[in-house]
Parts: structure tokens; sequence; C-alpha cells
């Protein structure tokens, strides 16, 4: 990574105040990149590993604020054993690896979703991880690990509703900004643009309540060929969207 922390690529044709505050991804088709190449599922995982490196250094170099990336579904435990091993070990290869190029480009790393099911080792590099690059400015790099969106919601409602339970909270108080608050995602802003790889057309229990109005932008491209002209063509598109929030569109003077 080569682009200089908190700066702008000036050269994108898309303006900084039309570019998304906030991108999340769903990296889908690495076991059918694979497949179409005759490979064994796990190439297509550690093929993808590099695309992710691709879009946090693009993202970086556009000067985008947050990229939430769905890195393991709370379902896909449901995969063989052998898999998800390997899936595991290229997390903590990719949150080891990478620190210092994290440090060096200003890049914040946080994770959300359940700690359980992911190997004490693998945990103590993630939070390593996030120790290190907590008071860093730029990029925030947040991890989907073990998520899922309804899990998370039933966290939320739980945690008010002890409150609430305990007097610290009157049921009339809760508002979204109230539960917004109660999300692994508190203090982050709700994503603008939602890609998705692989041509799917569902949002697979990835933050669903955050989501509501994000802007949806899914290509047929596997996700291990996912790279920094297909973001800033999803980019390009995003900014020629008008977004209404259940309102009407304004109509230019």
């Amino acid at each position: 990574m080569k682009s200089s922390p908190g700066k702008s690529d000036s050269n994108f044709e898309v303006p900084p105040e039309k570019r998304p505050r906030h991108i999340a991804a769903i990296m889908d088709g690495n076991g059918r990149w694979a497949q179409r190449r005759g490979l064994p599922r796990i190439e297509g995982h550690r093929h993808g590993v590099a695309a992710v490196r691709r879009t946090v250094e693009e993202c970086v170099r556009l000067g985008i604020e947050y990229l939430t990336l769905y890195c393991l579904s709370s379902e896909n435990w449901k995969r063989p054993k052998s898999e998800l091993d390997f899936l595991l070990r290229l997390l903590e290869q990719y949150i080891v690896e990478e620190r210092q190029t994290f440090l060096e480009n200003n890049v914040r790393v946080v994770v959300i979703g359940k700690r359980e099911g992911i190997p004490s080792h693998v945990q103590r590099e993630i939070d390593k991880t996030v120790e290190m690059t907590a008071d860093q400015t730029g990029l925030c790099l947040c991890l989907a690990v073990n998520y899922g969106g309804r899990a998370e919601i039933l966290d939320a409602v739980r945690a008010i509703a002890a409150k609430v339970a305990e007097g610290q909270l009157s049921p009339n108080d809760i508002d979204e900004a109230t539960f917004s608050a109660h999300l692994y995602t508190a203090g982050m802003p709700d994503p603008d643009l939602l890609i998705r790889t692989a041509g799917e057309l569902r949002v697979s229990n990835f933050l669903l309540w955050q989501i509501s109005y994000a802007e949806l932008w899914v290509t047929d491209v596997c996700w291990p060929d996912f790279d920094e002209n297909l973001l800033r063509q999803a980019i390009r598109d995003y900014a020629r969207r008008v977004r209404r929030f259940g309102g009407l569109a304004v109509s230019p003077s």
C-alpha cells in the first residue's frame, strides 16, 4: 500500500463529497471461482485475501472513511471443518501480516460478531491488531467475523431490555438512536453502499438494521476477481443515484 494516509485520490472523477462515507461488502463467490478453474475451494479463499488487500488499499486512496467486510457469517459453521479451519488460518495470517501496513496507512481495525467458536490463538491476534491500531484516524476497517444480523439485533434487544428491567431506561425513551447505540456497530455511520459479488441478489443476514437505506450494487464477478476498477465503478454508480430516504427527490432549479 503506497497511498498517502488521509489524502483522497484527486485523479478519480467522483468528488470526495459524492463518494460513500461507508462501504460494506458481501465477499461472495470464492468457492465458485475455484471450482470453475478446477481448483479446491480453499484456493478461492486464498485468492480472496488478495482482493481484500486491493479493496482496502483503494479505499485508503479514495478517502473512504469506513469499510465493513463480511468475513465469516454465523451460518458458515455449517461448512466442512477443513474449510472453516482454513478460513480461520487465513484470517489470522491476514490480521498479522497486515499490521505494519495498517499502521503505516493510518487504518483502524475493528471486529464485530461473536467470539464463541473462534480459536483462542486467533482471538489473541485479532485483539492485538485492534489494540495496535486503536488510535488510527484514517480508514476504519470493520471485519465481520462469526457475524449474523439477527443475532446482533437480538443482542441489542436483550441489552436494552436489561436496562429497562434495572430501571436505567424507560421504554418510552427507546428510539432508533438508542437501538443503534446497542448494536455491534455502535458509533459507526450506517453503510451508504452495499456491494455484493458473484451475482447473488440477497443480503444474507448482513447488517440488517444498518443497511435499511444503503444503495445496493451487485456484480457477477466473483470476489477473487474484484479489483480497484470494479470498486470505482460501484462508487461511480452510487454517485449517480438520488438517495430519497423515503421522501421525494428535490427537482433542480
